[in-house]
């Protein structure tokens, strides 16, 4: 990814946000239809790669007393908003939220997403949160994210004023420590002349590579802020961020990991399909509104690629 690239994204990105003006904040936009798994969504928004998934972005909702803090959800690597949340969005919509999804770190229009430099990435989703406090009017946002999109979060938390606006961060097989993809990754990166080939196409994987300066940066000092509820969800089977416990957060008191197995051992869903998985969503559901929780049903879950 060239820096004449990012440099043009970022200012489409900030025309796209910041110039939207108050007659597009009071829009619906147009959304897709649920999907049943991660890969049924990647195949429909092929065609469609910009549209919100089911249930969000509805520039016109404002949060109930139950749920004052709308629900932004944030992107895994190289997936697009419809793609990333075609089931859970709807979900979340129905139980009472206000539910907003955009697609950044990657090239406008384009399927793939959240590719560029994470910090990239972690400003424009700051930017579109910005947007969403401003035209739902509420005080602070809860941030649902997948993968690179359970762990950006924290780049903004901790660098870009998340800590004064985001109450409750819920991580999805999120890749707080990087991933090592077996040993596969880790190898690759000491191969001269490959972390600058990788990064020309998505040098979100180079940040997210197990002892990359961003993670040492983003993790120094401490992995949390007081103030802000995390959880992690994360599951045993999880064939990308490996070893799977490096999604883990270092334990603290505002701090709860779930392994998902722990819960249901019949689930077998992979990185890909957590998202999806109607196990991991009744937690995600708790975590947003611990005052009413309720057990997840334990159904077999078989992971996307077997």
């Amino acid at each position: 990814m060239t820096r004449r690239w990012l440099t043009a994204a970022a200012a489409t990105v900030a025309v796209l946000v910041l110039g939207a003006g108050t007659a597009q904040a009071a829009e619906k936009e147009p959304t897709g239809p649920v999907q049943p798994t991660i890969l049924t969504a990647a195949v429909y928004s092929l065609g469609a790669p910009t549209i919100a998934p089911p249930g969000a972005n509805d520039w016109n909702c404002r949060p109930s007393e139950r749920h004052p803090n709308p629900v932004l959800l944030s992107n895994g690597t190289t997936a697009n908003a419809y793609e990333n949340w075609a089931n859970l969005s709807r979900k979340l919509a129905d139980a009472g939220y206000c539910v907003f999804a955009g697609n950044f770190g990657g090239a406008p229009g384009s399927f793939l997403q959240t590719v560029g430099p994470v910090a990239d990435t972690a400003k424009a989703l700051a930017a579109f949160g910005d947007r969403v406090l401003a035209a739902t009017g509420a005080a602070k946002l809860d941030v649902v994210g997948h993968s690179q999109g359970g762990m950006n979060i924290r780049y903004w938390i901790k660098y870009l004023g998340g800590a004064d606006k985001i109450s409750r961060l819920v991580g999805l097989s999120p890749s707080n420590h990087g991933t090592d993809l077996f040993g596969l990754l880790s190898t690759l990166e000491r191969i001269p002349g490959v972390p600058a080939a990788l990064g020309t196409v998505c040098q979100a994987c180079n940040d997210q590579a197990v002892g990359s300066d961003f993670l040492a940066d983003l993790n120094a000092g401490g992995e949390t802020v007081p103030g802000i509820q995390y959880t992690v969800i994360q599951t045993r089977y999880d064939d990308v961020v490996t070893p799977y416990a490096s999604a883990f957060l270092a334990p603290a008191a505002n701090v709860k990991n779930i392994l998902l197995q722990n819960v249901c051992g019949l689930d077998f869903t992979d990185h890909l399909g957590i998202t999806y998985d109607p196990v991991a969503q009744g937690l995600v559901l708790n975590a947003l509104d611990p005052a009413h929780a309720k057990t997840p049903p334990c159904v077999f879950v078989p992971p996307v690629i077997s």
